[in-house]
């Protein structure tokens, strides 16, 4: 039952993502619009728009959901992966799963280190300017 929702909520993300289904919606919607004189514009004419796009809208929630779940489950092990095999530290395989204020804690101390090899950065740049105009 998963493997076939999830062929299912990724065919139907994709055919309702593409150019044609937004051209479909339009279209149906335009014809909703044209037909309001034809019917008084009456309450089961508006009824019908609001029922309709109510019940897209909620299935899609749905649909959307569970594929960019998908989506961020198979990030998330590619980037573990990389984690692994590189000289990154390991600790951070597995991070999603910390709770705000963890990640908070480990965000700071990336950002540390980040502004750390920043003036590390800056130092050697600088010193590389000055022995140029030493140099010159």
């Amino acid at each position: 039952m998963d493997r076939f929702f999830a062929r299912f909520a990724t065919a139907t993300a994709h055919a309702t993502g593409s150019p044609l289904a937004f051209i479909l919606c339009v279209s149906a919607v335009l014809v909703w619009e044209v037909s309001g004189p034809f019917f008084g514009f009456s309450e089961t004419w508006q009824l019908v728009i609001n029922t309709g796009t109510t019940i897209v809208t909620f299935l899609m929630v749905f649909l959307i959901q569970n594929t960019q779940n998908r989506d961020g489950a198979a990030l998330q092990a590619k980037l573990d992966e990389i984690i692994l095999f590189s000289d990154a530290e390991n600790e951070f395989v597995g991070i999603e799963r910390l709770t705000d204020e963890e990640l908070e804690v480990l965000h700071a101390r990336c950002e540390k280190a980040a502004r750390r090899s920043h003036a590390l950065l800056q130092n050697t740049h600088g010193e590389r300017n000055a022995r140029k105009s030493r140099c010159q």
